[in-house]
């Protein structure tokens, strides 16, 4: 069936909604309690640390959201303000003293705005240019929202297979209710501007090149360190046995607004490819993900 028409009012609604459901998690109200830390730790270990380094990194995204966007609308401004930043930044909190209980140095996000950003962000004051960031943000949002719920997704059964329900019911579990809405915002953000036809044949050209000259998975910052460690993840959550199958997954939101012309793609091929690259070079490392214990 065809999608509805998705209205700027309609989001603003979900964001309104976003705000009044989900209330960031507090520390308190968190139940850390571990039965089998051994057991936990080789298991998700690296990938609780490499989500709280990633969630904690949202200061840095906000810092650049204002490089890239400087004439941001109040419902943009409302979602990554007052709802998007306070509830990542407690998922980040609530890991990293997780992963601190478990014996593992604390998270060290990385909070430098990449120059490519701060040059993509001096030509984002000409208004065409900034359309094509805003789409290029939204897609980027929808992209690591998605890898998020699949990870969150992962942890929470795995967790509670080894009957770690405390850390499943009070940690994963309300911290994955939190990340669909983030992901419908990005989707439905970018879904409004490709149906109003916002950007024109060239922009829309444009962001198709940059995409795909400038794909990262969640938390790689382009970096080959990030990205062998986001290997790590994609290993220990068992993805690798089908990276087409996630790719798929992960990249539905923009195979559909970006490249519907062409007929046959199930996803962007360089969404794979930062996969493989990934696991490759984690593989290269010699599959070592975990750092040495504080």
């Amino acid at each position: 069936m065809p999608r509805q028409k998705v209205t700027q009012q309609k989001i603003a609604e979900h964001v309104q909604r976003l705000g009044e459901l989900y209330p960031p998690i507090s520390l308190d109200s968190v139940d850390r309690t571990v039965k089998r830390p051994d057991l936990v730790t080789s298991k998700y270990g690296h990938v609780i640390d490499y989500l709280a380094r990633v969630e904690l990194e949202v200061d840095r995204n906000v810092l650049e959201l204002l490089v890239l966007l400087p004439d941001v609308d109040d419902t943009n401004r409302t979602f990554y303000a007052d709802v998007w930043q306070p509830q990542e930044i407690q998922h980040g909190l609530i890991l990293d003293r997780l992963q601190q209980d478990l014996g593992r140095k604390p998270a060290d996000p990385h909070l430098d705005v990449s120059f490519k950003i701060k040059i993509l962000g001096a030509l984002a004051n000409l208004k065409p240019i900034q359309e094509v960031a805003k789409l290029l943000y939204f897609l980027t949002g929808a992209s690591t929202e998605r890898q998020a719920v699949l990870a969150y997704n992962q942890i929470n059964s795995g967790m509670r297979e080894m009957g770690e329900d405390a850390i499943a019911e009070t940690i994963i579990t309300p911290i994955k209710q939190q990340e669909p809405g983030h992901f419908a915002f990005y989707r439905m953000s970018a879904e409004r501007m490709v149906q109003d036809n916002e950007l024109k044949p060239w922009q829309m050209f444009l962001t198709r090149v940059l995409r795909e000259k400038s794909y990262n998975l969640v938390g790689t910052n382009a970096m080959d360190r990030f990205k062998a460690d986001m290997g790590g993840v994609v290993v220990d959550l068992g993805l690798d046995d089908d990276l087409a199958g996630y790719a798929r997954e992960v990249g539905r939101v923009e195979q559909r607004l970006l490249w519907a012309h062409r007929q046959g793609m199930e996803f962007p091929p360089y969404i794979l490819k930062a996969l493989k690259e990934s696991v490759e070079l984690y593989l290269e490392r010699g599959g070592l993900t975990a750092p040495a214990p504080a």
